[in-house]
């Protein structure tokens, strides 16, 4: 555990006009409180506050929240109280280690229901001092750090809760380094296997390719030095989870993907850094579509810095970052940069945003939101999207997802402007409504009285705005409508199954379904957002379940004598569908073989236990198990396509066993359960047809080496 007198070094370190006298008091008044508990690894409970100080001095902040830090969990688990902690320390510190109490007791959960819920109260708690949120995160920071200490379960909630919840915001406010390594500590719980994967490979291409980071940072600093630019150059790999979302994104293998390397360039000024770019350059080829220039048009937490992405040494690509010292210091710390320090006076930071200013516009989107679920895809949008910036006629700039069309943007204005699009112009031409826009686009709405929204708004839409607000003008448009063609559909799906479409059976289906009423109910199912199936599974589950007019297994072949059973010979595993002939066995019945099956050589000198059988001409249950060999490309993904694609045939996966692991291939036997040789022949015609299976065939048991040689 850091001592008082470590910590204050720490603080001096920014700040050398801090209240040493004042830190030291709150960190003994921290030790008293904390006395006798224990966390579960063992250690006194005082070592994680003292730990989350120590990071927040990281970020060069002020007293008040290093106090704060030390002082964040006295109210809610000891026997100190916020007028004690308030006298002591002043009302500004008692008020911040109030609100971080607050914000734990929140109960945050990661569970999509109450998402919604738990970031309206983030940025209520926000909105009075934003230094709440940063003691939070530097709080779940070494929470996650030490978090092998918590039962499997409890590793599992927590990771998953700062993967949705902690990292976003931590990113959202502009606070990487925090965001990374929270997102790399939640993965390492979440995925270890994925991780250890990914670090193997990266060693692997280490040995392969040499130190590639030194070799780019030496060729980067030479092309500076030429250009008579004074800069710093660093570079790195990218953290595993980066990468492994990269490979989900791209759906793309490790060894596919090219920019796994990052460089940062520092410079003295702004002219510097377009003048390093241009020296990058004119050295490297620039990728097209990768250059994002942040300088010109700031995120709105603050973060400057010129993105490219260039092809560097052996064809790979390398992610550069150009920025000055002051905007990296931002960049660094994100929103944090308002409270930082630098020899004892606060950093007179230009591009530092106001955090009262950047909350204000932040959640100035979702207070318009009245539906919990409007209100969660808008935020989620916000923390999560990649943005792209276009300009109203007037120059006014409109900030949007990456894929967003003219219709997100008239939403995104106003819902009224929204509703009256007819049409829209992109830099002052007439363009399609499904139009992408692009940065630094001027976009023109052109709109009419009288206009409504239509249905194929909604394939053209991508932002959570548009789709909720077109979804409801379209509900109230054609509600009446929509319940009267609800009503039909009820009748014609409960007749169908032998009921009553009564008053009584709507509503408890509406209420099983989570709806509002009978009218919403039948307005939803007659607009196909909710169908005739799932009507009917709500109120009678067990009449839903269509077995058909199938043919039983025990009645499945035909010519057995009367009490005699059967199974399916393991080796060749026959199908309703295929020519067969039964092996008798004394005490086992007769087993079933397909007519080309190997292991049939073994009988021949044996003519009395052959059977002449066929199979019943109905139809019959998927319940008859086929192996099937595969191979397939080891990217991320592709085995979970493949089970989908096995899904959307109707056939049930049993057991998958992988039998030769490469670094490019997989080699596995799957399972399935089938109905016929049709439905099989045509799974293995769609798994062919994939782009990431190698080969796929009906796996057959080779015959014993002693029955093969006769």
């Amino acid at each position: 555990m850091i001592s008082a007198e470590d910590l204050i070094a720490l603080v001096r370190n920014y700040n050398p006009k801090t209240n040493a006298e004042r830190i030291a008091a709150a960190y003994e008044f921290g030790r008293q409180m904390h006395e006798g508990q224990t966390r579960r690894s063992g250690e006194p409970y005082f070592s994680h506050p003292v730990a989350v100080a120590a990071i927040l001095t990281e970020q060069r902040l002020d007293d008040a929240t290093i106090i704060t830090a030390l002082l964040h969990d006295t109210i809610e688990d000891t026997k100190a109280s916020y007028e004690e902690v308030s006298g002591r320390f002043g009302r500004e510190v008692a008020e911040l280690v109030d609100g971080v109490t607050k914000l734990t007791n929140l109960q945050l959960s990661s569970r999509e229901t109450k998402q919604a819920e738990n970031f309206r109260k983030l940025f209520m708690a926000m909105s009075k001092d934003l230094r709440v949120i940063l003691v939070k995160l530097a709080d779940r920071l070494h929470n996650m750090r030490t978090i092998k200490a918590m039962k499997p379960e409890k590793q599992a909630q927590k990771a998953r809760e700062t993967m949705d919840i902690f990292a976003p915001l931590a990113g959202r406010m502009g606070m990487q380094w925090m965001r990374e390594e929270l997102e790399d500590l939640s993965f390492r719980v979440l995925n270890p296997e994925g991780r250890q994967s990914i670090i193997r490979r990266f060693i692997t291409l280490q040995r392969e390719t040499g130190d590639v980071i030194h070799r780019i940072t030496s060729d980067m600093r030479h092309e500076l030095e030429k250009a008579g630019i004074e800069a710093e150059v660093f570079g790195r790999a990218k953290k595993p989870y980066s990468i492994w979302r990269k490979m989900q994104e791209k759906d793309q293998g490790f060894s596919r993907l090219s920019d796994i390397y990052g460089f940062r360039i520092i410079t003295d000024s702004e002219d510097d850094c377009y003048r390093a770019l241009g020296a990058i350059h004119q050295r490297w080829r620039a990728v097209p579509t990768r250059f994002k220039d942040y300088i010109s048009q700031p995120k709105s937490n603050g973060y400057r810095s010129i993105h490219t992405t260039v092809s560097g040494r052996d064809g790979k690509r390398v992610e550069v970052q150009i920025r000055t010292r002051q905007m990296h210091d931002v960049a660094e710390t994100g929103v944090a940069a308002h409270w930082s320090y630098r020899d004892g006076v606060r950093s007179e930071n230009p591009f530092a945003v106001d955090p009262a200013k950047w909350i204000a516009s932040l959640t100035e989107q979702f207070d318009a939101e009245e539906d919990h679920e409007d209100f969660l895809e808008a935020v989620k949008l916000e923390m999560y999207s990649d943005q792209v910036f276009c300009f109203t006629p007037k120059g006014d700039v409109v900030k949007l997802p990456r894929g967003a069309t003219p219709i997100d943007y008239a939403y995104a204005i106003h819902t009224r402007i929204g509703h009256a699009c007819v049409g829209a112009k992109v830099d002052g031409i007439r363009v399609p409504l499904w139009t992408r826009l692009k940065n630094g686009q001027s976009v023109e709405i052109i709109t009419a009285e009288g206009q409504m929204p239509q249905v194929s708004w909604l394939e053209i839409a991508t932002t959570g705005k548009a789709r909720t607000a077109i979804r409801r003008a379209l509900r109230e448009l054609d509600r009446g409508r929509f319940i009267k063609l609800g009503q039909e559909l009820a009748r014609s799906a409960f007749d169908h199954v032998g009921r009553k479409a009564t008053d009584k059976a709507l509503d408890t289906a509406a209420r099983h379904l989570r709806l509002k009423d009978r009218d919403e109910l039948l307005a939803r199912l007659g607009s196909a957002e909710l169908t005739a199936h799932d009507l009917v599974q709500a109120v009678y589950p067990e009449l839903t379940r269509d077995e058909g007019d199938q043919v039983p297994l025990r009645r499945a072949v035909i010519g057995l004598q009367p009490g005699q059973s059967f199974e399916r010979a393991p080796c060749c595993q026959p199908l309703p569908g295929e020519r067969i002939v039964g092996i008798t066995y004394r005490g086992k019945g007769v087993v079933v073989h397909t007519i080309d099956c190997d292991r049939l050589s073994e009988f021949e000198d044996q003519p009395q236990r052959w059977v002449d059988l066929h199979w019943h001409s109905g139809t019959h249950p998927a319940a008859y198990n086929v192996t099937l060999e595969m191979t397939i490309g080891n990217d991320a993904g592709v085995l979970g396509r493949i089970c989908t694609l096995i899904g959307e045939k109707k056939a049930n996966i049993s057991n998958l066993e992988f039998v030769d692991r490469k670094p490019d291939f997989y080699r596995l036997l799957v399972d399935v359960e089938l109905r016929d040789v049709e439905q099989l022949h045509s799974l293995m015609l769609m798994l062919e047809a994939e782009s990431d299976v190698a080969s796929v065939e009906r796996y057959r048991e080779k015959p014993p080496a002693h029955a093969a040689a006769s």
